[in-house]
Order: C-alpha cells, then sequence, then structure tokens
C-alpha cells in the first residue's frame, strides 16, 4: 500500500468564540486544505468552565472541535495563521500516514 505522510490538526473552540466561520472560511479558500470535519459536543468543560446540553436546553455554547489534515508544506503556514486567532494551547496536531 502507498502512503504519504501527512499532519492531524484538532483546534478546540466553543461555539460562542464565533470563530468557526473565520477558520473555515480561511482553511477553504487561502489555506486550500482538502478537506475540514467539525464536530459539535454535547458537553465539555475548560478554561471557560462547564459546557453541556440537555433536552430542555438549546444551549448555543457548546464545545467544537475542528479536525483537519494534509501535507506538512500546507499545514505549517496555516497554524501559523491559525495561532494568531486562536490560543496555542486549543490547538494539537501530529504527524500521521494516509493512504495516498
Amino acid at each position: 500500500m502507498k502512503t504519504m505522510d501527512v499532519v492531524i490538526v484538532r483546534i478546540y473552540i466553543t461555539e460562542s468564540s464565533h470563530l468557526l466561520n473565520t477558520i473555515v472560511n480561511y482553511l477553504k479558500t487561502e489555506a486550500k486544505i482538502c478537506g475540514i470535519s467539525v464536530f459539535r459536543a454535547i458537553s465539555g468543560f475548560g478554561e471557560t468552565g462547564n459546557h453541556t446540553s440537555s433536552l430542555l436546553d438549546l444551549s448555543l455554547d457548546l464545545p467544537l472541535s475542528i479536525e483537519f489534515f494534509d501535507s506538512k508544506d500546507k499545514i505549517e503556514p496555516a497554524l501559523e495563521h491559525l495561532s494568531g486567532i486562536i490560543k496555542h494551547e486549543h490547538i494539537v496536531f501530529w504527524e500521521a500516514k494516509a493512504n495516498d
């Protein structure tokens, strides 16, 4: 099987940060990342407190995870740009292999 080296990135934000559209638009139009997935959590906690959802509560401040991967050459400038608008500790990344 032929593989290629990639870097996977996961970004943690909350809905109330209003950063989602900015991040996704940047990754799609400027960084030209091959694909992005956004996950909305039902519960989480962090420096901004507890964030949870129930059937009675339609919270608009739930945790969001944004995941994407691409070649190191495309990820490095994207990380540099994103670190200017997202706290460093809210961005994690690791190297992986993908089918080519």
